[in-house]
């Protein structure tokens, strides 16, 4: 946590180089090789992240504030911009994987360039709007480490011999799933979406009222052994647990299980950042789709909680759990230390309720509008984070979300009723 006894600049100043020492630290295992490659569309290699993190603080703070700044390189003013149309071109998402060149000792070079000019702006005492841009691109970074884990488990669970990203510690007995309850919630007025201490992102605002009927939660996440029971009866070959689009993924996909699960002697196993491994029973379920966790749900005659019924059960829990800074990169088993067990942390939980802007909801000016606004389509929301979330990154009112077939993030299942 940042000093208290700081003025905001120095406080700032640690928080960025804590934020881009841990950005390397999840990189030192790999190789050049390891972070060129990019199996999909979606997961950008991490040579890309590593430059691209590092562009945002030169685009939005460095060059918007610090004045005489020169850029490291013009190039890549358009080479590792993202999505962001207003501040030029860009290169087609699915081909980052192709740029060999500059390489990873240049853009480590670029790092550094950027995190000096940084520190030297820090140290004169920049203005408020700048220092906020340079909190949102701390934020922006977290999100990049989490891509990043869920990224090279991409990487190498596509790679035929399913290599290691770091070998899993010894330690205890798996533990026991604790059993499922279910928790009542009375419902009513509920106030959601940020409460205005410490930061947030523009599409956790404006906070609103909304009117909750009284509804159950799970106690815990859905696990491995329950998911097998779902696939054991069928699930993956039943047409009335699906949703049509999800069911036309399901055929053309050739789905049967989880992403990164396999059989092996006739068992279940899940290729993990530690390797390929046997299922364990206990653990949640991960790297699930919307459309099978909403398959699931109605399986199992319950249904998915809605965005805010999860806020409204979560609001009062503690942020902690099984977090990117554990290095685990793995959900574990969940412990009946509170009521609502697993709820941050673990996995992302998919929620009802798509992506669509809140009452009041505004879109920065400037190419930084373009930030979450442009995604409020086709979307579902997510919330709790993963074990690739940075512990201080979450709150109850952050909103993640995805398109209802993707499953390389770490997604998993909590029901309602």
């Amino acid at each position: 946590m940042l000093r208290g006894d700081l003025r905001p600049a120095d406080r700032l100043r640690e928080a960025f180089l804590r934020v881009r020492n841990q950005t390397e630290r999840l990189a030192e295992p790999l190789t050049p090789e390891d972070m060129l490659v990019q199996p999909m569309t979606e997961a950008s290699p991490t040579k890309w992240h590593l430059a691209h993190t590092t562009w945002f603080f030169e685009t939005f703070v460095l060059a918007a504030h610090h004045p005489g700044y020169s850029d490291f390189n013009p190039d890549f003013r358009f080479l590792f911009n993202s999505y962001y149309n207003a501040v030029g071109a860009r290169p087609d998402r699915d081909k980052r994987g192709t740029f060999s060149r500059p390489g990873l000792e240049e853009v480590r070079a670029y790092r550094r360039f950027v995190n000096q000019r940084m520190q030297e702006f820090l140290a004169e005492n920049p203005e408020r709007e700048a220092l906020s841009i340079l909190e949102l691109g701390l934020h922006h970074e977290q999100q990049h480490q989490e891509l990043m884990v869920t990224d090279i488990k991409n990487v190498f669970g596509s790679n035929p011999l399913r290599p290691a990203y770091r070998e899993r510690a010894t330690g205890a007995a798996a533990t026991p799933a604790a059993p499922l309850r279910w928790l009542e919630f009375e419902g009513g007025i509920q106030a959601v979406g940020s409460d205005g201490d410490g930061f947030c992102f523009d599409n956790e605002l404006a906070r609103h009222e909304v009117l909750l009927r009284p509804f159950r939660m799970a106690s815990r996440l859905v696990t491995n052994a329950e998911y097998l029971d779902f696939m054991a009866d069928g699930g993956y070959t039943r047409p009335e647990l699906w949703l049509s689009d999800g069911w036309d993924t399901v055929r053309a996909q050739g789905w049967e299980a989880p992403l990164y699960w396999e059989r092996k002697q006739d068992a279940w196993h899940a290729y993990t950042l530690a390797g390929l491994r046997a299922v364990e029973p206990a653990e949640p379920v991960c790297h699930v789709s919307f459309f099978e966790a909403d398959a699931y749900a109605r399986w199992a005659g319950a249904r998915l909680p809605t965005e805010f019924e999860w806020e409204a059960a979560a609001a009062v829990e503690p942020v902690e759990g099984n977090f990117l800074e554990s290095e685990r990169f793995h959900p574990a088993a969940g412990m009946a230390s509170r009521p609502l067990a697993q709820v941050f942390g673990d996995v992302w939980e998919w929620t009802a309720s798509p992506y669509v802007a809140y009452p009041g909801f505004q879109a920065a000016s400037g190419a930084l509008g373009e930030y979450n606004g442009k995604f409020m389509s086709g979307q579902m929301v997510l919330r709790g984070g993963s074990c690739a979330t940075p512990q201080s990154h979450i709150r109850a009112s952050y909103r993640n979300f995805f398109p209802p077939s993707a499953r390389w993030q770490f997604t998993g299942i909590r029901l309602a009723q």
